[in-house]
């Protein structure tokens, strides 16, 4: 079994509005890392002054970076038939999943959480 690690970083909070600025893949076959992909991503947008202050990310660190379309291919191959993993995997996911579709890709992966898998493991009663 293969999974997906993915961490993004957005231009926001709604995939339909805002873009991504960077990706970062790793494909794991439950002993090792056996694929690496990150890159940043020009949003073609502008990035706002609290993302940046967040992320560390501001507009002029993209302005050589490729666009999501250039990207689209190689991050549909990576992600296509593996499990995705998140933290907090519905955001990353429905960023990817929304801008891989407007490349004409269609992602469709099972999903696991790590905020879900975490909480179970130690809940907070636990936590001292």
């Amino acid at each position: 079994m293969l999974y997906a690690v993915v961490d993004i970083e957005t231009t926001g909070g709604h995939a339909s509005a805002n873009g991504i600025t960077e990706v970062a893949i790793n494909i794991h076959d439950e002993n090792k890392v056996v694929e690496s992909f990150t890159t940043l991503i020009n949003p073609g947008q502008s990035i706002p002054v609290y993302i940046t202050a967040l992320t560390g990310i501001d507009d002029a660190m993209l302005v050589d970076a490729p666009t999501f379309a250039d990207v689209a291919l190689q991050i549909y191959q990576l992600l296509h038939d593996k499990i995705f993993v998140a933290h907090n995997v519905n955001f990353d996911y429905s960023f990817l999943k929304h801008h891989l579709s407007a490349a004409g890709y269609e992602l469709n992966c099972r999903k696991l959480c790590t905020v879900r898998m975490s909480s179970k493991n130690y809940p907070r009663e636990s936590i001292v």
